[in-house]
């Protein structure tokens, strides 16, 4: 038995110290020398360049919330009503605030109070919020931070970039949040919104520019920043912050049609005309009178210009300095007193900053040939910011264009609001998903012109389409009744 143990055992302890020695010899195995043309693997390069992507330190929004909610303001503005009522970001419930998509304000009786937010921008207690937030106000409180009450001072406000300023008195110098440069954000930078959404004050939300540039109101002056910071009835005037803490923006609307989808006015809108408001109260713009639009490949293509690069005229105000001076439709700005124009936002852009009364030399392109002309800038009309919808209806199938059309007489006119005297064929149906359809053309616009000619009447309609193929495109000239305004359309023909 002894004898049997020991044999046992030994036999045991011989195999552990094989598979000891397996494993020992395994691990000093010379690994295989690598050239230094070998590819390293895809993980490795995969991790390097992420590593090379991504910052050294992650972004403390506890630090950028900490930094500027000292400087974020409650605001209360109160009027004694028989007004209608405005859009504003409050807790008020008779209006959803700053949605650029309620378009029905209904009427209230009594006095009415909103409320919004605001952020100090300097120590002597100067404040940035929305128009809409103080529009009408007889009485401005502001609570700060640290439970102090005061009242506001209303010291001007910007309609057209929805845009206000006020005063606070205090004793003592006041936190004020850094303002950055809007022009330096990009898509999908980090966010963050500060404010009182539905009366929680002080609610911070973090998120993502999602969009720079973005049209809502005036094509000509908006360029909102969409976020998908969590933004709601109450945060309208309060800052967007980068993540550097300084704020780029300035919350002003929502959309009622989905869930975290907000707008802020860029922060070097409103440092452009700080001055204006806190020395006149309000903002006086250069206004030339003319409708412009980016020339793209599709219209350069169909009006044969030259180039894609200048803002085109498409409808010029009567008695406006555009029209005195002489511009005409189909006519190219490509410079401003020298400087070049590559698009519609530039030439409004340049022409907004000058002061009214002053005088400029527009470089145009008409019929191919360069024009130098003389104009005095008028002061910019401040602009309605309601924005209307035009019927939607479906429309007979069967066109390459996917629109029917009908003559204007006394009927069509009165139902279709169009003006008195009005010549050229009303559109009368539009087919889904068609070629007019996808260029924004809608039942009830009064077609003027096709490829600069003429429309006068059903003939001239069917003489000018009739020869038209896939892959051609077309220059619409329209009038649009709930615009009152006259716009071109580019519509290009694709395959059925």
């Amino acid at each position: 038995m002894t004898r049997r143990f020991v044999a046992a055992t030994v036999c045991l302890s011989a195999t552990v110290a094989f598979l000891v020695g397996l494993v020992v010899a395994g691990t000093m195995t010379p690994a295989p020398a690598i050239s230094a043309t070998t590819e390293r693997p895809l993980i490795d390069r995969v991790t390097q360049s992420s590593r090379a992507l991504l910052p050294s330190t992650s972004v403390s929004f506890a630090d950028i919330a900490e930094q500027i909610n000292p400087a974020v303001v409650s605001i209360d503005a109160t009027s004694r009503g028989g007004t209608r009522a405005r859009r504003r970001a409050g807790g008020a419930p008779d209006v959803p605030p700053a949605d650029p998509f309620d378009q029905q304000p209904r009427e209230r009786e009594g006095p009415r109070l909103g409320t919004g937010a605001g952020f100090i921008i300097d120590p002597a207690g100067y404040i940035l919020t929305n128009h809409h937030v103080v529009e009408g106000a007889e009485r401005i409180v502001v609570r700060l931070t640290d439970g102090r009450t005061l009242r506001g001072e209303a010291v001007g406000s910007d309609p057209d970039t929805d845009i206000a300023l006020i005063r606070v008195e205090s004793p003592r110098p006041l936190p004020f949040a850094p303002m950055g440069d809007s022009d330096a954000l990009r898509v999908g930078e980090w966010v963050v919104a500060i404010g009182n959404p539905l009366s929680y004050e002080h609610t911070v939300t973090v998120g993502v520019v999602s969009f720079i540039g973005r049209k809502l109101f005036d094509s000509s002056l908006d360029r909102y920043i969409q976020t998908d910071a969590a933004i709601n009835f109450g945060n309208s005037g309060g800052p967007l912050i980068s993540a550097r803490g300084e704020v780029i923006g300035i919350n002003a609307a929502i959309s009622s049609r989905a869930s975290n989808i907000g707008f802020a006015v860029p922060i070097n809108q409103a440092k452009t005309i700080l001055p204006q408001l806190k020395d006149n109260g309000r903002v006086s713009r250069g206004y030339i009178g003319v409708m412009l639009r980016d020339v793209d490949r599709d219209l350069q293509r169909a009006l044969a210009l030259k180039s894609a690069n200048g803002a085109l005229v498409q409808d010029i105000t009567p008695d406006s300095p555009g029209a005195r001076a002489g511009l005409r439709t189909y006519d190219v700005i490509v410079a401003l007193d020298g400087e070049p124009i590559d698009g519609n936002d530039t030439l409004v852009r340049l022409i907004a900053a000058r002061p009214p009364g002053s005088k400029a030399m527009v470089q145009v392109m008409r019929d191919g040939r360069p024009m130098n002309i003389p104009l005095k800038l008028a002061e910019r009309p401040q602009r309605d910011r309601r924005v209307a919808s035009a019927e939607q209806l479906q429309a007979p199938r069967g066109t390459l264009l996917g629109l029917a059309v009908r003559e204007v007489d006394d009927r069509t006119s009165a139902r279709f609001g169009l003006p008195a005297g009005a010549r050229g064929v009303v559109v009368s149906g539009i087919e889904p998903m068609s070629p007019a359809f996808d260029a924004d053309i809608e039942r009830g616009h009064l077609l003027l012109e096709i490829n600069r000619q003429p429309v006068r009447n059903i003939g001239d309609f069917r003489r000018l389409t009739d020869s038209v193929r896939p892959g051609d495109i077309l220059t619409m000239y329209l009038y649009k009744p709930e615009l009152n305004q006259r716009a071109l359309e580019t519509l290009k023909i694709d395959p059925r």
